[in-house]
């Protein structure tokens, strides 16, 4: 499939936001995917990301978070702390939910999307965004998939707001996000009756998913894409 990728900006009440579209070509009408960003920034991983799922068939956005800081707000993986301090920055209540809401709003904009088709994915400051995402905007996406997500008090909190079914990976090593709150989120999924997956890779730590880093695992990084892709099918290409 041939892919166009273009640098976009999607409007925001606090300015323009730049973000890296990625598309089939053609003029035909595909399913979305919002796709959040690691701490680390819009990083090339990210876009790699983004090509493979507009492979799949998807019109996908990923927005610059940090755009507020632009000239500063890339980091490479061996820059942790600078990366936890630059996402720890970001404001988490009104001016999120606006970026997150002027995201959907182009996409649903799009003439080549399926307005009602929108699935959102990420990971770790994207996945923890994903969960935000569902709580507060199921009534405009269709799915959503939550990479090793920092999920907040409130946003546990808030899941009774969440309609959409949810697929959720985590690392059972991994140091950011303990089995005890993992546990703590699916016993509210399970008390509410939603509708969701949560699976954890007991060998894997946080950021498995991407090669380039050392917490790399392949298996699960495999194996998380297989069971992604089949749970974006299931709920967009085919719902």
């Amino acid at each position: 499939m041939q892919i166009e990728q273009i640098e976009v900006t999607v409007p925001t009440p606090d300015g323009q936001m730049p973000a890296f579209l990625a598309k089939p070509v053609g003029g035909d009408r595909h399913p979305a995917i919002l796709l959040l960003m690691e701490s680390f920034g819009l990083t090339s991983h990210i876009h790699e990301i983004a090509i493979r799922l507009a492979n799949e068939g998807y019109v996908v956005l990923a927005p610059d978070l940090y755009y507020r800081q632009l000239l500063h707000n890339k980091f490479g993986y061996d820059e942790v702390e600078q990366a936890m301090a630059m996402m720890w920055n970001l404001d988490f209540g009104q001016p999120m939910e606006e970026d997150i809401r002027a995201a959907l709003n182009y996409l649903k904009s799009c003439s080549q999307v399926y307005p009602e088709r929108i699935g959102v994915t990420g990971f770790c400051l994207g996945g923890g965004l994903t969960f935000f995402t569902a709580c507060k905007f199921s009534g405009v996406i269709a799915a959503a998939a939550p990479f090793y997500g920092m999920v907040l008090d409130e946003w546990i909190d808030a899941i009774p707001n969440i309609t959409v079914p949810m697929y959720l990976f985590f690392g059972g090593i991994d140091l950011f996000i303990p089995l005890e709150r993992i546990q703590q989120i699916e016993s509210r999924f399970q008390e509410l009756d939603k509708e969701y997956t949560l699976k954890i890779y007991p060998e894997a730590d946080h950021g498995f998913f991407y090669h380039e880093r050392s917490s790399y695992n392949r298996v699960a990084a495999e194996d998380s894409w297989q069971q992604l892709t089949r749970f974006l099918r299931q709920h967009l290409l085919l719902g």
